[in-house]
């Protein structure tokens, strides 16, 4: 293995001082590269690429650890490009002035750069659309890099001259690989039992270079014996799990857990919920969120569950976290077993569209209100029929603007308490029928 590593005296840097593990082991050629197969094999668009000899612009888009910058600079040696790495962060248009100058210099000279752009989401809409000359003219070739969703970070015109690549996060079967692998630089196996080493890859929670830092830290320490799990775990820090409450971690997760309310799965939903309450997020945005999903998916087949939500936000805002936090754990228990309907909701979506499509089509007059003689002359109220005096409460009359076809929006199912609304509603369609046909 001794080719995958780098040789014993570069563990050092210049002034003597020790590599870190992860410098030391970041791969020297793609193929030495771990987790991203589907991205880098033969039939992989980056390998299709370098067999052709035709590498374009590039936004790698994954979550920290999984290889994006190490990747960029292995596709710069491949196509002999010149590897020039910025941060959005810390540069700004002055810097990136400088860049273009010194790639525009060198493609005269005969030689191409490759600008890796780490974190380029960061970069404003006008930063992003000076990129777009320098692409076109073939003065660099772009590989962004973004942990952030590009189609909502970054502008359509520079994606439009890219090729978006999806990075996966490190599986356990990748990061045992990558263990194996420092083991092999450190010349010895870590002092953990095999249950605490599939623990310490958990802790790494899919980040290549969190596991590479926990495995340093696990190396140092001198032991007598294998340490086991709860050993191991009272002397490291567990990593926290990547969640940003403005990124994309927030919309997957309450995705996530709506759709396991929405799929009756009390377990899941309560999965997703303690992800977002542990990585921070605000019980507040879940208690509206959960209500939603009562109005949303849930309706009229259970009347019940909207207000069990409102007592539930109410119950947080009385006592706070994290004694509150328990009452909107049962409401989405509640939501996830109780039957669902998204009639109501479908009813109202349909009802909108038809009030864009007709306008300002005026009531019929006969359900109008005539309060003054000259309404009543205008034919105001005229013909109204009082339904409290009607057989069975019920006129039949329409209610619709004149001249309007009947729209049929709300079709309840056949499950929990719209079972019940909808034998209502097919008792009103019946009389409807029969007072037109008297």
């Amino acid at each position: 293995m001794a080719d995958l590593f780098d040789s014993p005296d570069s563990t050092a840097g210049a002034m003597g001082t020790p590599r870190p593990l992860a410098d030391r082991l970041r791969p020297a050629a793609l193929s030495e590269v771990i987790g991203q197969d589907h991205l880098l094999g033969p039939d992989g668009p980056l390998g299709t690429m370098l067999a052709v000899g035709s590498l374009s612009s590039l936004v790698l888009w994954g979550p920290p650890g999984v290889g994006k910058t190490t990747i960029a600079r292995l596709l710069a040696d491949e196509t002999d490009l010149h590897f020039v790495q910025i941060s959005a962060i810390f540069t700004g248009v002055p810097e990136l002035r400088k860049v273009f100058e010194a790639a525009r210099f060198r493609r005269k000279s005969g030689k191409g750069t490759l600008l890796f752009v780490d974190e380029i989401h960061r970069f404003n809409k006008a930063q992003q659309d000076g990129f777009l000359p320098h692409m076109e003219d073939g003065t660099i070739v772009l590989v962004g890099a973004t942990t952030e969703n590009p189609s909502f970070e970054l502008n359509a015109a520079l994606l439009s001259r890219s090729q978006v690549l999806v990075l996966n996060r490190l599986d356990a079967e990748a990061l045992v690989a990558m263990l194996t692998r420092a083991e092999a630089e450190l010349d010895r196996k870590l002092p953990l039992t095999p249950p605490a080493r599939e623990a310490l890859v958990t802790m790494a929670d899919g980040d290549g270079r969190a596991l590479l830092n926990l495995v340093e830290q696990v190396a140092a320490w001198s032991v007598k014996a294998p340490l086991d799990t709860d050993q191991l775990t009272s002397r490291l820090t567990r990593r926290a799990a990547q969640y940003d409450k403005s990124g994309d971690a927030h919309y997957n997760l309450i995705s996530a857990l709506h759709k396991s309310v929405r799929g009756s799965d009390p377990d899941a939903a309560l999965y997703w919920l303690a992800r977002m309450l542990k990585g921070g997020e605000d019980p507040r945005y879940l208690a509206r969120r959960i209500t939603r999903m009562a109005v949303e998916d849930i309706g009229l087949a259970d009347p019940q569950a909207q207000g069990i939500c409102l007592q539930a936000w109410q119950t947080y805002e009385r006592i706070g976290s994290p004694e509150g936090e328990l009452a909107l754990a049962q409401a989405v228990v509640y939501l996830a077993l109780a039957p669902k309907s998204n009639a109501g909701y479908a009813a109202f979506k349909t009802a909108m569209a038809a009030a864009t499509r007709t306008g300002s089509e005026p009531p019929p007059k006969h359900i109008l209100n005539a309060p003054t003689n000259l309404m009543k002359e205008q034919g105001y109220g005229d013909g109204y029929l009082y339904d409290h005096d009607a057989e069975d409460g019920f006129s039949g009359q329409n209610y619709f603007p004149d001249g309007m076809k009947r729209g049929i929006y709300y079709l309840p199912v056949e499950r929990g308490f719209e079972r019940e609304l909808k034998k209502r509603l097919d008792f009103f369609v019946h009389l409807r029928a029969k007072r037109k046909s008297d």
